[in-house]
């Protein structure tokens, strides 16, 4: 399938403000158009290394359940170059979303889907895709959001776990089972995607390992449209281009 994948997910209502600082890893405080600073919940655990700069327009969920200690939500940072997205749940929603709806090629025939599937003695992998005829289809997404030059990189900060996915992935390959890694690359200004050398070595070294023992890696960046931008007036991210893989 060429060109952009369309009927992406669809976002709720997102409220406008500026970062005014991430703190705690969980935590970003942020002042709205309205001028009021409210505490938002960051649902990002990585460094977002040059995606969380203050000052810069970020936008916000709002979710009123009588549960939630934070009643707001990070989505989206609006950098120079791109929107990039914030909430890691999305990358997860938004591939399981589109091999469902047939959007991957790659997928095709894969008609259930299990997130979260325990895997071994202490691993969880993202998804597991079945289909008739075929062995299950284990897949670890990785929201990646740091890109250099042009050129889409991962992590941004050293994974210990990250790298024992690649381990598990190719125990799974090994068994006959296909394993997939697939970097959901989560703004718009990126045309390649490598592993980043530079900044954990180890899981660099690891995913070339992977490849060479059957792991599949895709890497695709995203659409964001913004309601002001779109014709129906919603909120969307959709997977857009398979980027190439530099290894």
């Amino acid at each position: 399938m060429k060109g952009t994948y369309n009927d992406g997910l669809i976002l709720p209502e997102l409220i406008p403000g500026r970062l005014i600082k991430r703190y705690k890893r969980f935590l970003a405080e942020v002042q709205l158009e309205t001028g009021d600073v409210v505490t938002a919940h960051c649902p990002n655990t990585g460094a977002m290394t040059a995606c969380s700069s203050p000052g810069q327009p970020v936008y916000l969920s709002y979710h009123d359940g009588p549960k939630r200690k934070l009643k707001y939500t990070w989505e989206f940072i609006r950098m120079p170059t791109s929107i990039v997205g914030v909430n890691t749940i999305l990358p997860n929603q938004l591939v399981g979303h589109s091999i469902r709806a047939g959007k991957l090629e790659a997928f095709a025939g894969y008609d259930e889907i299990q997130p979260e599937v325990k895997v071994g003695q202490n691993h969880r992998l993202d998804l597991m895709a079945t289909k008739k005829g075929a062995p299950p289809c284990y897949i670890e997404i990785k929201n990646c959001s740091l890109v250099i030059d042009g050129t889409a990189c991962f992590p941004d900060a050293v994974t210990t776990r990250g790298r024992s996915h690649l381990i598990e992935l190719q125990r799974l390959a090994d068994l006959g089972y296909r394993a997939v890694i697939f970097f959901l690359i989560n703004r718009m200004d990126a045309i390649a995607f490598k592993p980043a050398d530079h900044i954990d070595p180890a899981y660099a070294a690891e995913l070339r390992q992977a490849r060479k023992n059957g792991v599949e890696i895709m890497c695709f960046d995203v659409s964001i449209e913004l309601k002001n931008e779109t014709k129906d007036g919603l909120n969307r991210i959709s997977l857009r281009h398979p980027l190439p893989c530099i290894l």
